[in-house]
């Protein structure tokens, strides 16, 4: 389906150097984090568009899927589920989440290949990567490149763009989009150059006249195939095909290893060969065409094949030209069966999808489902949902649609290169696949199930946790979204009635909630929507004129009045029927209700802050010098009139998070936070009064997840580096009844919930009745640059009594200042500094240690402290 932008423009991105080889996990010095919280999925399965799936070809289960903005996974054979290899992309990277290749090393299979990079446009702004692993994408290391790659661009599910040579391994070929021709490596991806003799770069653009650059983009280089029979061990393969977007010459080749290139003579025209699948054993090189480069779209299309020893070509189309209304993609042979050859009807919407087989290497055809007599269908399969019930979409189609539909955006096809029986393909939501293919051929029916567990592609839009009901509501880019019952199981059902393509805003009455409503994008409308019972069952609402869009929404705390600021038109209030203008706050402004006052709204837009005290008829400005630029996002505190957090800005402007208590008239900037761009609230503390923060920020000069149990006072960093799954900017929220667990948004792997061990205490405050003395501490600087450093602090407990917690107190000659610090909470007056226990590390053991971290700044000089004390007692050093 189509991948959400969301909001990404504004941030920026650092590209690195050609040659570098810079470990992909490997992010500011100051960025080791609190090991206290695990990470999981809230499940949803699957959600977005899987443009490619490649099986390793020397290790059977080995296999690994692409999407397009939400990383790379690897299947768990054992668990029938797949695992996330790129969760440790950041911030400054977040375009590397998108992958446009994809290869796996058939000579080594522990060597795996990413071509990453998510827009050619403006819209990213930094350059694409190789992503290079050599433990199966447990980790990473990075060569960056000097253009873009789009994995969320038109054409995205043509490929492999990126392939290792069977034969020489160190040998590596991607297709660049945007003109920039065909690259090849020569020492496993570690640098690159372009191929100069390759001298056609493409000239496909989908709409030439797309100002923004998106559909604008020249496709490129689209696919490289090795014909693996003109090799021999240890050196590199003598005949390579590159596809190439362009309609008049799409497909070349070299006989040479890649010294120099032709056009194959007597090709078609007047397609793109959206892939080139080559059966070595009978020397046919298939491929698949259509009109354009998908994947939405795609009117006529063609299958052909080429003889690779004669140069015979040969139109193998399933249907007649006249009769397709489709394009062609999707492309696979049986590796255990050469002459079996499947295609799909990747752009076939409506009624369905369509998958052909043929078992004679295209001279004959059969078809997933064909017409007995028009509209009813007869199909060669069954389609088992039951594990992703949601896939019906809760519709109830007239023939000879059906649902859940075999498919739709079905570029990624693959046989398994060990298993006749096993095929799995991509779609816009999933990834389908069976265990019985060979059924096909016997007139039998097989069964096809969604093959994605584990692999989590949603755009998150917004989140809510309310104080009852469901633990989570969620709003979902192209899904709409869900009612989370249980996060550990695969809800029966998104929002329906209506069913958005995309839910923009979400909210709940904080006193009554089972009242909740939300807003989103729905062709034609309605764009509204209502629930009485916790978002179980939902009302379509009216819309004023003039609306296009879902915008946001709010609802008063005790869900009697609405305020609604969709796009196309002003701010509106009503009660769930009819709409009213609001007055006094600008079109397009974000909204959000007070959690006590029922007749009290919020608004902000362009740097002002508004509020209204009549139920949203009228606001009036309050507090400005606020964010102007980038995104912002506010919050009002539940349990507390007028208290209201709210993060934003952009890197090039203002960029904070700011809090007010009296409804916004005024906002105080919060000390020691560099950037935010989300704040939501949880269960406070055990002994804390204040609700437990959440935001996903900038601080001490790191990026990261963090919570604050001192209403702000104080941060911990709660993920780390192998956990940050790009950007976060979306949207956060604590869980009011569950301290320290956090839901955290993301652009393309779902919903991610943290966690904590910890019990008690929590980050800031209460003296821990802190033991004196009898201590030894080792400190250590681990990491210096201009300006700034990272120190690690071992505490051992020297005394023959335990710990309940503790204080370590040091001086810093030379005016040091700590930044972000983990596994501890650090105070600082003037030169004294004070690292308290987290609540998790508080007991120490008689002869035990406790650990703790932090960045800090210097000046001049950074000397170790000469001395630390333990509730005013000095320990020894290490």
């Amino acid at each position: 389906m189509r991948r959400t932008r969301h909001l990404l423009a504004g941030l920026a991105l650092t590209a690195g150097l050609l040659a570098g080889a810079a470990p992909a996990t490997a992010a500011d010095p100051a960025s080791t984090a609190a090991a206290s919280y695990s990470w999981k999925n809230v499940r949803v399965d699957g959600g977005g568009f899987v443009p490619g799936i490649v099986f390793n070809r020397a290790e059977k289960d080995l296999v690994y899927a692409r999407t397009d903005i939400g990383g790379v996974y690897r299947w768990n054979q054992a668990a029938a589920s797949w695992t996330p290899l790129l969760d440790s992309v950041g911030w400054d990277h977040w375009g590397h989440t998108g992958v446009v290749g994809l290869a796996s090393d058939t000579v080594d299979p522990d060597r795996l290949y990413a071509a990453v990079g998510t827009y050619t446009n403006d819209w990213d702004p930094g350059n694409g990567a190789v992503l290079r692993s050599a433990d199966r994408g447990a980790t990473w290391q990075r060569t960056d490149l000097p253009f873009k790659l789009g994995g969320n661009m038109p054409g995205r599910g043509m490929g492999e763009r990126l392939a290792v040579d069977p034969h020489k391994n160190s040998v590596l070929y991607l297709g660049a989009p945007s003109g920039n021709g065909l690259w090849r490596s020569t020492d496993s991806g570690v640098t690159w150059s372009k191929v100069t003799s390759f001298t056609n770069p493409g000239n496909y653009q989908q709409d030439p006249t797309d100002t923004s650059g998106y559909n604008s983009d020249e496709q490129g280089i689209v696919w490289v195939t090795f014909d693996e029979s003109t090799g021999t061990p240890g050196t590199a393969t003598g005949t390579i095909y590159v596809g190439v977007g362009d309609k008049d010459n799409a497909v070349y080749r070299s006989t040479d290893a890649g010294a120099t290139w032709t056009r194959l003579p007597g090709q078609p025209t007047g397609y793109l060969a959206h892939k080139g699948v080559l059966d070595a054993e009978n020397g046919h090189l298939y491929l698949a065409y259509s009109d354009t480069a998908g994947p939405y779209d795609g009117g006529k299309g063609r299958v052909w094949r080429y003889a690779t020893a004669t140069g015979e070509w040969k139109d193998i189309s399933p249907v007649a030209e006249a009769d397709t209304f489709h394009g062609f993609s999707g492309l696979t042979v049986d590796r255990q069966r050469p002459g079996t050859v499947m295609v799909s009807a990747y752009s076939a919407w409506w009624p369905d999808t369509q998958i052909f087989r043929s078992t004679d290497s295209g001279s004959t055809w059969t078809k997933a489902w064909d017409y007995t007599a028009y509209p009813t269908r007869a199909n060669r399969y069954t389609m088992d949902v039951s594990s992703v019930p949601w896939l019906t979409w809760g519709a109830t189609p007239a023939a000879p649609e059906q649902t859940p539909k075999l498919g739709w955006m079905t570029e990624a096809l693959e046989i398994d290169p060990f298993d006749s029986d096993r095929m799995m393909y991509g779609t816009g939501a999933t990834i389908y696949g069976t265990q019985e293919l060979t059924k096909w051929d016997t007139g039998t029916n097989l069964t096809i199930r969604p093959m994605v567990k584990g692999l989590e592609e949603t755009a998150v839009l917004d989140l809510a946790s309310p104080p009852s009901g469901a633990p989570l509501i969620s709003a979902l880019g192209d899904i709409g979204g869900f009612r989370h019952t249980d996060l550990t199981a695969v809800p029966s059902m998104m929002f329906t009635s209506p069913n958005f393509t995309s839910t923009t805003s979400l909210d709940y009455a904080e006193t009554k909630p089972d009242v909740v409503v939300r807003s989103g994008h729905l062709d034609g409308g309605p764009r509204v929507a209502f629930s009485a019972d916790n978002g179980a069952n939902w009302t379509a609402g009216q819309e004023p004129s003039g609306v296009t869009g879902g915008g946001t929404v709010a609802v008063s705390a005790d869900g009697g009045r609405y305020v609604w600021s969709p796009d196309g038109t002003g701010v509106h209030t009503g009660t769930g029927g009819a709409w009213t203008a609001s007055t006094g706050i600008p079109a397009g402004a974000t909204v959000e209700s007070d959690r006590v006052d029922p007749k009290t709204f919020y608004g902000f837009k362009d740097g002002t802050f508004y509020a209204s005290t009549d139920g949203g008829a009228t606001f009036t400005a309050r507090a400005t010098g606020l964010p102007v630029k980038g995104n912002a996002r506010f919050k009002a505190v539940p349990g507390r009139k007028g208290d209201i957090w709210l993060a934003g800005g952009a890197p090039d402007s203002t960029y904070g998070l700011w809090h007010s208590t009296d409804g916004g008239a005024a906002f105080t900037r919060v000390s020691g936070v560099d950037q935010a761009d989300t704040v939501g609230f949880g269960k406070a503390a055990p002994g804390a009064a204040y609700p437990a923060l959440y935001t996903s920020a900038k601080i001490g000069g790191v990026r990261g997840i963090f919570r604050s149990t001192d209403a702000g006072a104080t941060w911990v960093r709660i993920n780390d580096d192998a956990h940050q799954w790009g950007w976060t900017g979306g949207a956060i929220t604590g869980d009011p009844r569950v301290y320290g667990r956090v839901y955290v948004s993301t652009n393309g792997r779902g919903i991610i919930y943290g966690d904590t061990a910890e019990t008690g205490g929590g980050d800031g405050g209460g003296d821990p009745g802190t033991p004196s003395g009898a201590c030894k501490v080792a400190y250590k600087v681990t990491n210096q640059w201009q300006g700034g450093f990272q120190a690690d602090v071992t505490l051992t407990n020297t005394s023959a009594t335990a710990w309940t917690g503790w204080a370590l107190g040091w001086q810093y000659p030379a005016g040091q200042r700590v930044g972000q610090m983990w596994n501890a909470t650090p105070t600082q007056a003037g030169t004294s500094v004070t690292a308290r226990n987290a609540g998790w590390n508080g007991p120490v053991a008689a002869g035990a240690s406790a650990s703790f971290g932090f960045t800090g700044t210097w000046t001049g000089t950074n000397p170790v402290p000469a001395a630390f004390t333990l509730g005013g007692a000095t320990c020894s050093v290490a």
